[in-house]
């Protein structure tokens, strides 16, 4: 019989990832984040064409089996679509952006005129199509960017690392966040099912028979998670004086406002000045009331992951993407927001585009995954040439012998009797 083993080629500079060796779960959250914020700011195509190579070579070097690793895919459809819905809401609804080119002319609906600035139909210019592209694009590579997080980031061992006061909201985060891929990867199982049994995977009747499994299991991870959880204490809190807690509340309330205000900064274009101290005022509430509210999570960690040079290596390249691309944005803000009148083919920065290159750094530093045990292929499944059977040997059979039988003969007289 023959068997098929899959090695993991990726990566061979790296010691294979194991649970003392593994990746900091929070440090590719940083990585992804910092690649988002540089897609934010800027709009030229290449720039963000680049940006989306970056983290699916990353991804494809650095991510496991896991069935949250197979949701890039569909993060990647995802950008396509909200990218068509955005040409969409161009071509019927119009674009802020006047041109000269018309490409074509739609029926245009009379609204009235508390509905001013808003049209249906009409003219579609070169100029509005072009600068909806680079909108749609920018959102797509939010998108994408994100998906690389939840390909490489193991969802279980990020809610092991958070502080104990949001232990329970990250919890519903974490369920959140692999509701789809495991949703996935059960459409996939049973369709698979209903293939080898030679009945038709595709169809709305196909869906619908589907469908009903797939709840039931969604079911039975959601009573299962219930019990375990109930089982591990979840919920059970300390008693903490109130001023502490009213102290807490309000350090973290007042950090997560000056984190969001200050990241709202600097994503804008007129706030980079006072963003960044903002965002570190934020940061050190928060901080100080998530240590303080960790006085009432009674709960322990066993083996906590370990926050090591390479976790520091891949969230650090790509806050040095962000900072390098939030610095080019400010600097020469032409490379990177390409006019769209009058109508010109962008070119690509080159600073720019070498700080971007700065995100590969984890391909290179960070462990590969442990490679799958060897599993067996089926004869089904063999794709090599037919093994040659030598014929039998002929063989002649013996000719058929009938075992005589001794019979006694009976006997005539008397004297024979005796």
């Amino acid at each position: 019989m023959n068997t098929g083993v899959r090695r993991n080629t990726a990566g061979r500079g790296a010691a294979v990832a194991t649970r003392s060796t593994a990746l900091h779960a929070g440090a590719w959250w940083l990585w992804a984040l910092g690649l988002a914020t540089a897609a934010s700011r800027t709009t030229n195509p290449l720039l963000l064409l680049l940006l989306v190579a970056v983290a699916g070579y990353v991804v494809a070097a650095r991510r496991t089996d896991a069935p949250w690793a197979k949701s890039y895919g569909a993060f990647l459809k995802l950008g396509l679509v909200v990218l068509a819905i955005r040409l969409a809401f161009a071509v019927l609804l119009g674009s802020p952006i006047p041109g000269t080119y018309v490409l074509f002319r739609l029926p245009e609906v009379p609204l009235p005129d508390w509905a001013r600035g808003v049209r249906l139909g009409g003219k579609v210019t070169a100029e509005g199509l072009l600068f909806a592209l680079y909108d749609g694009m920018k959102l797509a590579t939010l998108l994408v960017c994100v998906g690389a997080a939840n390909a490489l980031a193991n969802p279980a061992r990020l809610l092991k690392s958070l502080p104990g006061a949001l232990y329970e909201a990250g919890v519903a985060v974490v369920v959140a966040m692999t509701f789809a891929p495991n949703l996935v990867t059960d459409v996939q199982r049973l369709r698979a099912a209903r293939r080898l049994r030679g009945r038709d995977d595709r169809g709305v009747r196909a869906l619908l028979q589907v469908g009903l499994p797939v709840l039931e299991g969604a079911l039975e991870r959601s009573v299962a998670l219930a019990a375990a959880m109930d089982a591990r204490g979840y919920g059970r809190s300390a008693d903490v004086p109130a001023g502490i807690r009213r102290t807490t509340a309000a350090l973290t309330l007042g950090g997560l406002l000056g984190v969001c205000a200050g990241t709202y900064a600097l994503l804008s274009a007129s706030g980079a000045g006072y963003g960044v101290p903002v965002l570190l005022l934020g940061l050190v509430s928060a901080l100080a009331g998530l240590r303080l509210g960790g006085r009432r999570s009674i709960r322990s960690r066993y083996r906590p992951d370990r926050w090591g040079a390479r976790a520091w290596l891949v969230s650090g390249s790509g806050v040095a993407v962000a900072g390098l691309m939030i610095w080019a944005a400010s600097h020469d803000p032409l490379a990177l927001a390409p006019p769209t009148i009058p109508l010109a083919a962008p070119t690509l920065p080159l600073w720019p585009a070498l700080s971007i290159l700065i995100g590969l750094l984890p391909a290179f530093v960070a462990p590969p995954p442990a490679p799958p045990r060897p599993t067996l292929v089926s004869p089904a499944q063999h794709v090599g040439p037919a093994p040659q059977v030598r014929p039998a040997p002929h063989v002649v059979p013996a000719p058929h012998v009938v075992p005589t039988r001794h019979v006694i003969p009976k006997p005539n007289s008397k004297e024979d009797r005796t």
